[in-house]
Order: C-alpha cells, then sequence, then structure tokens
C-alpha cells in the first residue's frame, strides 16, 4: 500500500525524528507507559480493547505494549489472550531498517489460555525485532500522523497512529525483575487477582467476543471511522 500513497503523492517521511512518540492501533485502548505494566508491583493493567502500541523518544529508547487475541481454528468459542510489554533501545541503520534491543530482564508476557487451563502463565519476555524499514506521513483519511512499521518478512503492521508527543513511557533504565523464578504461574480465580486488575481475562465467554470481532472484522478494525 506503500507505493499506492506514493503514487499519489502523500509524502512519507523516514527520519529518526519522525519517530519520536507514542503510537496506538485503531482501538486506542493499548498505550504505552503505566497505564498498561506497573513495574514495581509487576502487573498488567487489561486495556477495554486489544491493540499495539510503540513509543520512541529522541535518545534511542523504545517501549511497545502488546494486547492480542489469538484464534482458535479448531474451536472458535476458545481464543486464548496475550499480553506483552518490552522496552529497551533501538537503533536505527543507513538504509532505512530498525533493531528494536530490549532489556532482557524486564520484558513480560502473561498468556491466557482459558479453555487448556485455569492458570495464566506469567513469564519473562524477551525479543529483539528488526524491521525492513518504517513511514511516517499524514494519513490521508484522517488527516492525522501515521506509522508504518515493515517487518522483516515483508508484512506492514496494523496501522499506529500518533497519540502523545512527547511519547509516554515508563523509565527507559532497567527496571525491576520479577525475584522469583523467571516463570510463574498465578491463579486468576482467587486471591492472586493484582496481576491483571480486571478479573476476567480468563472469562471464556469474553475472549469468544474477542473471536468474535477478529473473525468479523479482520484487518478493518484497525481504520478509524
Amino acid at each position: 500500500m506503500i507505493f499506492l500513497w506514493a503514487l499519489l503523492g502523500i509524502a512519507a517521511a523516514t527520519n529518526v525524528e519522525d519517530l519520536v512518540g507514542t503510537w496506538t492501533t485503531k482501538s486506542k485502548q493499548v498505550i504505552t507507559g503505566p497505564g498498561f505494566y506497573d513495574p514495581i508491583n509487576d502487573k498488567f493493567f487489561e486495556p477495554n480493547l486489544t491493540g499495539i502500541s510503540y513509543s520512541f523518544d529522541g535518545k534511542g529508547h523504545y517501549e511497545e505494549a502488546f494486547y492480542r487475541a489469538i484464534a482458535n481454528p479448531t474451536d472458535p468459542s476458545c481464543p486464548s489472550g496475550i499480553l506483552q510489554f518490552q522496552h529497551g533501545s533501538y537503533s536505527v541503520s543507513a538504509d532505512g531498517s530498525m533493531v528494536l534491543h530490549p532489556i532482557a530482564s524486564d520484558g513480560r508476557q502473561l498468556l491466557s489460555e482459558p479453555c487448556k487451563q485455569s492458570t495464566a502463565s506469567y513469564t519473562r519476555y524477551n525479543n529483539t525485532e528488526l524491521f525492513k524499514s518504517f513511514s511516517v506521513y499524514v494519513d490521508p483519511y484522517h488527516d492525522i500522523l501515521r506509522l508504518d512499521l515493515t517487518q522483516s518478512t515483508g508484512t506492514i503492521m496494523h496501522p499506529m497512529f500518533l497519540a502523545y508527543r512527547p511519547p509516554k513511557m515508563l523509565p527507559t533504565n532497567t527496571l525491576n525483575p520479577v525475584p522469583t523464578d523467571s516463570k510463574k504461574k498465578r491463579d486468576l480465580s482467587g486471591s492472586d487477582l493484582h496481576l491483571v486488575i480486571k478479573e476476567e481475562l480468563i472469562n471464556p465467554d469474553r475472549w469468544w467476543w474477542f473471536g468474535v470481532l477478529a473473525t468479523s472484522l479482520g484487518g478493518a478494525a484497525f481504520f478509524f471511522s
């Protein structure tokens, strides 16, 4: 689609300075910073809707927040859910590619598979990301700044739109790691609900609706109305 915008005469910037800010997908519910992950108490705050958010500052630091529903082809009524947090440093090469280098001890992932087990799996998460290119421009349909990230496979991620500038981020230094085993399971149906603020993370009925939404709307869910 980028080539189409180029044909339409829409200028796209690839300067590092243009990355600065907090970007989020259409739902506008997933935003990096203390509203998504609390490093002091080591817990997530579950957004109302799924989405993706990236933040970049002008000093080479980044942060990302993911909240995704995963469809279950064999049983559509049993989708899974993932929350992920990472932060660290980023570097941009002369060819426009970008690498995100996470702080390994700080990344977190919460995986809920309600039809398989009654506990959610809470683990450290460490995934270095490579993007072939990035592009910042004014979206022709919504008249706001938009960020497109092209993954190493050539796939363009769901479009993200500028939410904050300067970015909304947690401190960029190494945060407090989990002081126990690197992998833990917590029973969200009992007294350990502080990990995720909303108790319904593993409610199958709730994830059924996410499955319906993902199946019905597909990529269209990531565009503004």
